[in-house]
């Protein structure tokens, strides 16, 4: 039986989510030696260098004039907005921690959905993401010790910005491939980007250690570029509010990697909150959106 466009929909979110999910993990190796400044700069510029040279060769014309708007303000958000308050974030607190703080990015961006994309979602569905939200946080608060700290305001800062970005992104890829929205998005700020990266270029760089520079790589090349092949296709495909639920499981896909790259303690009760959340999301998947 063939799959339906909404299951492809929700299975490419689900790659891109998974990518995205090794962006806190990296910033936070990244922090300890580079300034969160030159992380935002140097993850665009990579990717943007490379757009260029992909739409160059295959030879993609320029989007129609009233797709700029959207581009840049899926730019502003994704390009500097996220990287930026996120980096800041990660120098106060763990990468788990941030991860969780995240989970109420499905339901956010759920409402940029609404405002932006003119989605509608039923009553059911909002029902069903405020409960799987609910989760994330109640997850989140069990993992803080139900504190609120200073890097939690940048994250929640992160958290805006994002979901209008996915929301921009979203409605572009109705229009657009959604690998060119990216790029597009990139590519437009490359000159800011390039003179940044070198204004803020370390003093040291050679003292600066391999693993710093490898997660700037993978940030810029799989959490900035790569990640939203996936991601935008499955906005296209699915509808940014339903897919967007995928990334409820984003925080403990953060946690898992923690645990495998960092030692950290696999525990039984953050299976059991995954396995919760993820009924919501097959729960939420059968509620009704209307796309406009």
């Amino acid at each position: 039986m063939p799959m339906s466009r909404e299951t492809l929909g929700l299975l490419l979110g689900f790659i891109g989510t998974i990518m995205f999910a090794g962006t806190l993990p990296a910033a936070r190796i990244a922090v300890v030696t580079l300034d969160p400044w030159f992380i935002t700069f140097a993850r665009a510029a990579l990717p943007g260098l490379i757009s260029l040279v992909m739409l160059l060769a295959l030879r993609r014309r320029m989007p129609p004039r009233e797709h700029w708007g959207g581009i840049a303000a899926a730019s502003l958000c994704l390009v500097y907005g996220f990287p930026l308050f996120s980096a800041f974030a990660m120098q106060t607190v763990p990468a788990a921690h941030g991860g969780v703080v995240l989970g109420v990015l499905p339901l956010v961006t759920a409402a940029g959905a609404t405002l932006i994309a003119g989605e509608r979602p039923s009553r059911g569905f909002w029902v069903t993401a405020l409960i799987g939200s609910s989760i994330v946080v109640a997850f989140a608060l069990r993992e803080g010790g139900g504190s609120v700290v200073a890097g939690d305001v940048w994250l929640l800062a992160s958290v805006i910005v994002a979901a209008l970005g996915y929301s921009y992104s979203g409605k572009l890829s109705l229009r657009m491939p959604g690998w060119e929205v990216i790029a597009w998005a990139l590519i437009i700020s490359l000159p800011i980007v390039l003179v940044g990266a070198a204004l803020t270029w370390p003093a040291r760089a050679s003292e600066v250690p391999l693993s710093a520079w490898m997660a700037v790589v993978y940030v810029g090349l799989f959490a900035q570029f790569i990640g939203f092949f996936f991601w935008n296709a499955g906005l296209a495909m699915g509808g940014i509010a339903r897919v967007a639920q995928i990334q409820l499981l984003q925080p403990f896909a953060v946690v898992l990697i923690a645990a495998v790259f960092a030692g950290e303690r696999l525990q039984v009760e953050t299976v059991t909150f995954a396995g919760l959340v993820v009924g919501t999301v097959l729960i939420g998947r059968h509620m009704r959106i209307r796309r406009f």
